[in-house]
């Protein structure tokens, strides 16, 4: 069964980030720089209470992908040939991104962030407050990425995007 609709999404801002070239796999909360969320003024009044959660998700076109998607994906911290929906690879069919964030402050129509891991002018499609209990699955577990690994803390550092020594 397969259904082609097209459906269109518009841009509600951009993420500002000072990444140009190249950006993280995964958001680095203590990261270094500027990092905004700048919704057209149309959305400002959307942010009312935002301010009163911790953190958000923020979804968005990855609109600066150079690679074509392929089904069997190889992560590029692990030996593992995985299928592509099995893995966080931002080649996707539809490449959309999704961060949860801190929220720091609110200033008019810009959320001050965290850490982002997308490239300046990344366009936002939409924000959700991150709800504590709604959003953290206590019996999640890491699925295919902890089969063989002895070394857990060196996998979380790859899972969380942390530059370190192999």
């Amino acid at each position: 069964m397969e259904k082609t609709e097209e459906i269109k999404f518009k841009a509600i801002g951009l993420i500002k980030t000072p990444y140009i070239d190249t950006a993280p796999y995964q958001p680095i909360a203590e990261d270094k720089g500027d990092f905004r969320i700048v919704l057209n003024y149309a959305y400002a009044n959307g942010l009312l209470q935002l301010d009163k959660f911790s953190y958000m998700y923020v979804i968005y076109y990855i609109d600066q992908l150079s690679s074509k998607t392929e089904m069997i994906v190889h992560p590029p911290w692990s030996e593992e040939e995985v299928g592509l929906f099995a893995s966080r690879s931002p080649m996707r069919p539809n490449p959309l991104g999704i961060s949860i964030v801190k929220i720091k402050n609110i200033e008019g129509n810009e959320i001050i962030t965290s850490g982002l891991d997308v490239f300046n002018n990344t366009p936002v499609l939409d924000i959700k407050p991150y709800i504590k209990d709604l959003d953290s699955k206590e019996d999640a577990n890491y699925g295919w990425i902890q089969e063989g690994q002895k070394d857990k803390e060196h996998l979380l550092l790859h899972i969380q995007g942390i530059p370190h020594d192999y």
